[in-house]
């Protein structure tokens, strides 16, 4: 309105004009404000949501009160101009879209056995990916500086699913990992890249939470062959507190992914205070052994204080020897203890013969006794991808 304020004013005094003149002159400054609208209106489409990376989602619909997202529990419903609790879908003109597309805001070579996978392809190389931006709060988060926060706000490469494809091969990886945040959050974008990859015959390996809806999963899971699924802990209530979301979904994910043949990994971290509570812990193990997880295996991983839990101390190596110890009593066949290199909990053996099969120490393989699958001495098979 200042526009009219200086049409109208000279040296605080009033200037009287003609009829004619005014109606005139407030055309003007009408045309002017619906031009600025109209500058603002694009500016905001073009910075804040349709921009390069933007893609219409997979699932969603509209309802009276918005846009709701289907590819997770959390399921937000956004007005117009609002952003998902995963920081990168926005409801753009009554459309759900992301912007975590074609964006990577960290792009690695990794060995296999980082992600953490020990039987899968041991000693191959992953192209791994990530977008900024997460489903989950956790509390504990070890990548919250790209987990928290929006594709915007991240320094991002420009990697469409076509040049993900192109890169692996070129640095002969094996395989692409949707990792460091969380890919149910950059789903679209991991979708059509595992689509080209699983065309060219690379494996695609997906390191997530499991907080996702069946029908996506569903839809992605044959194009998957590995995952590390992060069982934050076997209590609803640690879980809506640490991490704000809920069990169960990741249970189910667990049995969707078995059922679709996806080879499994299942990760568990240990926080003192949190989720060190041995009886949560066997209840857990013995989840996984009575719905056929016993020959998958199962990783204990050391907490390091860490973002909003920086007060909290390291896991005692006692506990997480002892949350092994609870595991292989209930009937887990295969219990790794990560981020203690020099307990020798990283090391395969043979569930049958209890020989050593796979000797590790950090990402480096120096014993190899499965062969074709099966242990070197007793032929037992060794559950697992080996090649």
């Amino acid at each position: 309105m200042n526009c009219c304020y200086f049409t109208f004013y000279q040296s605080k005094e009033m200037k009287t004009i003609s009829k004619r003149e005014f109606i005139k002159k407030s055309a003007y400054c009408i045309g002017g404000v619906f031009c600025m609208k109209l500058f603002n209106d694009a500016e905001m489409g073009e910075n804040n949501q349709l921009w390069k990376w933007s893609r219409e989602a997979i699932f969603y619909s509209v309802t009276p009160r918005g846009v709701k997202c289907g590819i997770c529990p959390n399921e937000c419903t956004l007005r117009p101009g609002e952003t998902s609790i995963c920081h990168n879908r926005v409801n753009y003109n009554n459309k759900l879209y992301t912007i975590a597309y074609g964006d990577p805001c960290a792009v690695h070579i990794d060995p296999i056995e980082k992600k953490p996978l020990l039987h899968f392809l041991p000693q191959t190389r992953a192209f791994s990916i990530a977008t900024a931006g997460c489903n989950f709060a956790c509390l504990n988060c070890q990548n919250w500086d790209i987990s928290q926060t929006s594709p915007k706000e991240t320094r991002n490469e420009d990697l469409m699913p076509e040049k993900v494809v192109e890169e692996c091969l070129k640095n002969n990886c094996a395989s692409i990992a949707y990792t460091y945040a969380e890919p149910v959050s950059f789903y679209e974008y991991v979708y059509d890249t595992a689509k080209l990859a699983h065309a060219k015959n690379i494996r695609n390996v997906f390191i997530s939470n499991g907080y996702i809806n069946d029908e996506p999963l569903n839809k992605l899971a044959p194009y998957l062959d590995a995952a590390n699924i992060n069982l934050k802990s076997f209590s609803n209530a640690i879980y809506l507190k640490l991490n704000a979301g809920t069990l169960q979904p990741v249970l189910n994910t667990l049995k969707t992914l078995k059922a679709h043949k996806v080879w499994l990994e299942i990760t568990n971290l240990i926080v003192p205070s949190w989720t060190d509570d041995f009886e949560m812990i066997r209840q857990m193990c013995e989840w996984l052994v009575a719905n056929g997880f016993a020959e998958y295996p199962l990783h204990f991983i050391r907490f390091f204080p860490m973002y909003k839990l920086t007060q909290l101390p390291i896991t005692p190596i006692s506990a997480l020897l002892r949350a092994r110890e609870i595991a292989e009593k209930a009937g887990c066949k295969y219990v790794y203890v990560g981020n203690v290199p020099e307990t020798g909990t990283e090391n395969t053996f043979c569930p049958k013969c209890k020989k050593l099969l796979v000797e590790r120490k950090g990402y480096a393989l120096l014993t190899m006794n499965i062969v074709k699958g099966k242990c070197k001495f007793c032929g037992y098979g060794i559950n697992g991808v080996w090649s």
